[in-house]
C-alpha cells in the first residue's frame, strides 16, 4: 500500500449519477426532494459539503424571520416587489416559479419543528391548518430560528441518507467532458481534515456553494477581522467554478450593500418592520422625511424613486447624509420601544425587550456582544448603523449569478429562456439554485430551499434521459491532483529557503493574497474606501492589478490543509471579483445607486441599459465575452 502523507494525498475516485455540491438551504432542498423522484430508478446520488450540513451556508447561525412566504399574497405581486427592489431588471419567470412553490417548503419547516410566531388566538394552529403568522412585513414572517438550519439539515439527512453525504470535503474544480466541451462530466476537491483528494464523475451536478464574501475589504479589521454580515465561508465558489466550466453568467455587476448595526453587522429588518424603528442622523433629524425626496430626481433615478424606493435607493439617502457631514446614522431604538410599550403591561414590556435582544440571539450573536461591551441597552440608547462592504449574492437583496433555464408553462416568456431542464445552466448537466441563480433575488432561505427542490426533479429527469451516457474527464486525474495540491508543492519546495516560513520570495500566504484582492476591489471597484464610487479609469487600474494578482495567485502556499482551503477560496474569489469588475465596466450607467456608482455614468439609463448583462469566460484563453440580453416584462 502506498505511503500517504501531507503532499502525497490518497486519491479517491467515484462515479455517481447526480452530485450535489454544497450544504446550504438549496442543497438541503435538493437532498430532501430528490429521492421522491429517483425512487426505484437505481440512481446513485451523493452530496459533498465543505463544512457540516447542520451548520453550513448562510443560515448557519440561525435567522429571526423567513423573508419569503406568500400566505394570502399573490406570486405576481411578489414578482412586482422583487422587480421594483432590483431596479427593474429581473428574470420574472424564475421569481414567479419560486413564489408559487415556496409556501409548501415553509409548511414543511414548521412540520419538522421550526417555531413560527402566530397571531393571538392562532398559537395552536399550524400554517397548514390556517394559522396566521406574525408578519414583520408583507412577505416576512417571524420565527424562533436559532436552530433553523439544524432542523432543515436533519430532514435532508433523513431523506438522502447519511451514507450518501460526505462532509468536510471542499470541491474546487468542475471538469468538462472530454468529448463535449460544453458538458460537465466531473468534479474534484480535497478533504479539509485528511490528506485526501476526491474525484467524481457524474451525469449531472447541482452547484450550490453560496455567494461571495471577503471579496472587498471589510469594515471590521484588526481585532474585528472575520466579522461580516454574510458568512465568511462563502467564497464565490459557485460563480467561479461555473464560469470556468463555461456557464453564462448574468448581472454579476450587481452587489448587495446592506445597512446593518455597526461593527456587529446585526440585522435591521425586524427593527424597521416589526418594531417600527426610524433612523436619524447625528443631529437627531429624521433625514428620510426631511431629505428623502432627493431620489425623485427623474433625470438621475428615472421613475425608480417615485414609488416605494428599493433597498439601494434607501442606502443612497443614508450615504448622502454621511458624505455631507450629517453622520453618524443611528437607529432610534428607544423611541420605537417606548411607543410600542405605551399600551403594554410591565410583563409585556419585558417580553418586548427580550424580543429586541432575541432578534440578534437568533442570527447574529456577535451584535449582542457589541451591545453588552458598549453598555448599550436598546430601550435607553440608540445604536449606530452603517452600510457594510459589498457582497455578491443571488438570493437576498441581490441578483448576481448564473443564467439558467426557466419554467415552460408561463405565458409571455421568451422561448430562449428555457432550454430543456429547469435550473440547468448553459453548460449541459450543470444545475444551480439559491445564490447561484442570477437575475432572481429575494428568494432568501425558503426560496433557496424551494429552488433546490425544483432542481432535484429536473436533475433526476436529466439523469434518466442520459442513462446510457458515460462521462469522460477532459483532463487526467494526475493533472487535477497536481493542480489542487500546487500550494502544498510551493510550500514543501521552498519552506527551507528562509528561516521565517511566512517570509519567502518564492510564495505568498493565502492571508496576504486575500488582503491584496480586498485592497484592489475596495479602492478601485467601488468599496467602502471611495463611498462605493468608481469610474472607467479606476476599473482599468483594477483590471491590470487583478491580472497580476491572478499570476501571483499561482505562488500561494499551503503549509497545512487549512491553508489549502484558504488558497482555493482565494482562487474562487478572484474569478468572482473579476466577473464583478468586468460587468461594472461593461454597464455604462449606475443601475444601483446606493450599492455602487459609476461616477462617469452617474444616472439610470433605461433607454440603453434596461437589459441583462451576460458574460462567458474562456478558461483556456482567460478572456471574458460580455453582451447585452434584452429584458422582457412577463408580469404587468
Amino acid at each position: 500500500m502506498a505511503e500517504y502523507g501531507f503532499g502525497n494525498p490518497e486519491v479517491i475516485q467515484e462515479e455517481v449519477d447526480i452530485l450535489i455540491i454544497g450544504g446550504g438551504m438549496a442543497a438541503c432542498g435538493a437532498a430532501f426532494e430528490i429521492q421522491k423522484w429517483a425512487k426505484g430508478q437505481n440512481l446513485k446520488i451523493k452530496l459533498v459539503d465543505k463544512a457540516a450540513l447542520s451548520r453550513s451556508g448562510a443560515v448557519a447561525q440561525g435567522l429571526s424571520a423567513i423573508n419569503t412566504y406568500m400566505g394570502e399574497n399573490d406570486p405576481s405581486d411578489y414578482v412586482r416587489y422583487v422587480r421594483n427592489d432590483l431596479m427593474g431588471i429581473v428574470r420574472e419567470d424564475l421569481i414567479y416559479d419560486v413564489g408559487r412553490h415556496v409556501d409548501d417548503s415553509v409548511h414543511n419547516f414548521e412540520d419538522w419543528g421550526l417555531p413560527i410566531w402566530k397571531q393571538p388566538g392562532d398559537e395552536e394552529k399550524s400554517l397548514r391548518g390556517g394559522g396566521k403568522p406574525v408578519r414583520s412585513g408583507k412577505w416576512q414572517i417571524m420565527i424562533n430560528g436559532e436552530s433553523y438550519k439544524w432542523i432543515v439539515a436533519e430532514a435532508a439527512k433523513k431523506a438522502l441518507g447519511m451514507e450518501n453525504i460526505l462532509e468536510r470535503v471542499f470541491i474546487v474544480r468542475l471538469i468538462n467532458d472530454k468529448n463535449d466541451p460544453n458538458r460537465v462530466a466531473g468534479a474534484a476537491g480535497f478533504s479539509v481534515r485528511e490528506d485526501k483528494v476526491y474525484v467524481y464523475k457524474f451525469k449531472c451536478c447541482l452547484l450550490v456553494c453560496g455567494g461571495a464574501v471577503n471579496v472587498f475589504r471589510p469594515r471590521s479589521v484588526g481585532e474585528g477581522t472575520g466579522r461580516a454580515w454574510y458568512p465568511v465561508w462563502n467564497a464565490g465558489s459557485t460563480y467561479s467554478m461555473a464560469a470556468e466550466a463555461g456557464a453564462e453568467m448574468t448581472m454579476m455587476e450587481n452587489r448587495f450593500v446592506p445597512a446593518r448595526f455597526k461593527d456587529g453587522y446585526g440585522p435591521v429588518g425586524a427593527w424597521f418592520l416589526l418594531f417600527k424603528a426610524k433612523v436619524m442622523n447625528g443631529m437627531g433629524e429624521d433625514y428620510s422625511t426631511l431629505r428623502g425626496d432627493i431620489i425623485k430626481d427623474e433625470k438621475r433615478f428615472g421613475k425608480y424613486g417615485m414609488g416605494v424606493p428599493g433597498t439601494c435607493l434607501r442606502n443612497h439617502i443614508m450615504l448622502e447624509e454621511m458624505i455631507n457631514g450629517r453622520g453618524p446614522i443611528f437607529m432610534d431604538t428607544p423611541t420605537a420601544l417606548q411607543k410600542l410599550a405605551e399600551k403594554m403591561t410591565p410583563k409585556e414590556i419585558k417580553h418586548l425587550e427580550a424580543e429586541a435582544w432575541e432578534d440578534f440571539l437568533d442570527m447574529t450573536i456577535g451584535q449582542c456582544g457589541i451591545w453588552a461591551g458598549e453598555n448599550i441597552e436598546p430601550e435607553k440608547t440608540p445604536s449606530e448603523i452603517m452600510p457594510t462592504e459589498p457582497y455578491l449574492l443571488g438570493s437576498h437583496s441581490g441578483c448576481a449569478g448564473i443564467w439558467v433555464s426557466g419554467p415552460t408553462d408561463l405565458p409571455g416568456v421568451p422561448k430562449e429562456w428555457s432550454w430543456g431542464y429547469r435550473s440547468m445552466t448553459t453548460v449541459k448537466g450543470l444545475f444551480t439554485a439559491g445564490d447561484g441563480v442570477g437575475a432572481s433575488g429575494h428568494k432568501f432561505s425558503s426560496g433557496s430551499f424551494t429552488e433546490g427542490r425544483i432542481c432535484a426533479k429536473s436533475m433526476v429527469k436529466f439523469a434518466l434521459d442520459n442513462q446510457s451516457w458515460k462521462p469522460e474527464l477532459e483532463r487526467p486525474v494526475e493533472e487535477i491532483v497536481e493542480e489542487i495540491y500546487r500550494p502544498v508543492r510551493n510550500y514543501l519546495q521552498y519552506k527551507d529557503y528562509t528561516t521565517a516560513i511566512d517570509i519567502n520570495p518564492h510564495y505568498i500566504t493565502p492571508k496576504m493574497l486575500q488582503f491584496r484582492l480586498q485592497k484592489i476591489m475596495d479602492e478601485y471597484v467601488a468599496g467602502v474606501a471611495t463611498y462605493y464610487r468608481t469610474n472607467g479609469k479606476m476599473l482599468e487600474m483594477a483590471e491590470k492589478k487583478i491580472e497580476m494578482l491572478k499570476e501571483d495567485s499561482l505562488k500561494m502556499r499551503a503549509k497545512d490543509l487549512h491553508e489549502l482551503l484558504r488558497a482555493w477560496e482565494n482562487y474562487h474569489r478572484i474569478i468572482a471579483a473579476e466577473a464583478h469588475m468586468k460587468h461594472i465596466q461593461f454597464r455604462e450607467e449606475t443601475r444601483y445607486p446606493g450599492f455602487y456608482y459609476r461616477m462617469d455614468y452617474n444616472f439610470i439609463d433605461d433607454q440603453n441599459w434596461k437589459c441583462f448583462v451576460n458574460s462567458t469566460y474562456d478558461r483556456k484563453s482567460k478572456q471574458w465575452a460580455i453582451k447585452k440580453v434584452p429584458y422582457v416584462q412577463v408580469i404587468k
